[in-house]
């Protein structure tokens, strides 16, 4: 029996290359570490840290996503620091991310659910709300940890991470309109900033949007400058 022709071994060989980067990802700890990494780079213990994870079982994942040539990592005296390999993975992790959302009616459930339970179901018309954004018409909360503000922000932003924000809340206008934003729609830190802010009276709103859908749609973001 002949064996496989050139033709047969050639698009074996690709289509295994290309598998390796769908199983890099065919774990939510690791799409949730790209989602970090695309806010900025980040040690292992940082990741560790806000992903809820090990410090072990973290350093695996980001191994296994630096195998695969989605991550780099450097080191710095005791600190080991990961940083996405090219933009292209951000794109990847937003392609992927639209799919489910497209294909998936678990996302919206599992979405509306959470929100539900925070009385954060109001319908938003986020086209309106961007416009506002970008207008400056709002008072605009990064909420995000420091570090990743510095990064990458929507220009305009103020940084208060969430842990910051009851210890500043009587430095916010009570007249004015306050939009809270994190890492995009599934970031829990904007939610609570929201629920936060309306128990404490407010008026408070949340953009769907982090810095990556941001930048996805053409509009700009701003790193803070270093001095």
């Amino acid at each position: 029996m002949p064996g496989p022709t050139p033709g047969r071994r050639f698009k074996d060989a690709i289509y295994q290359q290309f598998a390796r980067v769908s199983k890099a990802l065919a774990s939510p700890h690791r799409i949730e570490l790209v989602e970090l990494l695309a806010q900025g780079p980040r040690t292992v213990e940082a990741l560790a840290r806000l992903s809820d994870m090990s410090l072990a079982n973290t350093s695996q994942h980001l191994q296994v996503l630096r195998a695969a040539g989605l991550a780099e990592a450097t080191r710095e005296g005791l600190f080991v620091t990961y940083r996405l390999a090219d933009p292209k993975v951000s794109e990847l992790f937003l392609a992927l991310r639209s799919v489910a959302e497209a294909r998936l009616a678990e996302v919206e459930r599992i979405k509306r659910g959470f929100l539900a339970e925070r009385d954060q179901l109001e319908e938003i018309d986020e086209a309106a709300l961007r416009r506002r954004v970008r207008e400056g018409a709002v008072t605009l909360l990064d909420v995000r940890p420091p570090e990743e503000y510095a990064a990458g922000h929507i220009p305009g932003a103020i940084s208060l991470p969430l842990p910051e924000l009851v210890r500043q809340l009587a430095d916010l206008p009570k007249r004015t309109e306050i939009v809270a934003y994190c890492r995009g729609p599934y970031c829990v830190l904007a939610v609570e900033a929201v629920a936060l802010l309306r128990r404490k009276g407010f008026r408070a709103l949340r953009l769907e949007d982090g810095v990556l859908d941001w930048a996805a749609q053409g509009l700009r973001v701003v790193p803070t400058p270093t001095r």
